[in-house]
């Protein structure tokens, strides 16, 4: 059996510009994802978070539960990984990564999903959804 940080040593020697890059993702190139079915979206908030407030879409997966539901998660789709900011998406962005996951963080962090999705434009993302029958 290898050395449990064997993984994430290779990671990290690999680590250059163009991952630096692929590792994050924007809000609009994320919902874009999710809308046509490419991606999944993942809060990894504490279930006291969530239990709080949603998105309403989206998969929740507490980022300390993560190890043991990898099974509900896509492997054919990119995992944006989500939290109010993002230092726990990043966490759990690297995980995912080391497991052989296609994942990213957006970058925005769930307050500025929250943000940005008000008014005229939850209603219009919801809608896009419902017409992709993820609604």
């Amino acid at each position: 059996m290898s050395h449990p940080l064997a993984d994430f040593a290779t990671y990290l020697r690999g680590f250059d510009y163009d991952e630096r890059r692929a590792m994050k993702i924007q809000m609009a190139e994320a919902l874009e994802l999710y809308a046509t079915g490419q991606a999944e979206l993942l809060d990894i908030r504490f279930a006291d978070e969530a239990r709080a407030w949603t998105l309403g879409f989206g998969k929740h997966i507490p980022l300390n539960e993560l190890p043991d539901r990898l099974n509900e998660l896509d492997p054919a789709k990119t995992i944006v990984t989500l939290c109010p900011h993002y230092d726990r998406a990043e966490i759990a962005r690297l995980y995912l990564t080391l497991a052989g996951y296609r994942s990213r963080y957006l970058t925005d962090g769930l307050l500025g999903l929250a943000d940005h999705l008000r008014g005229d434009r939850a209603r219009a993302y919801v809608a896009r959804l419902a017409e992709h029958g993820d609604e």
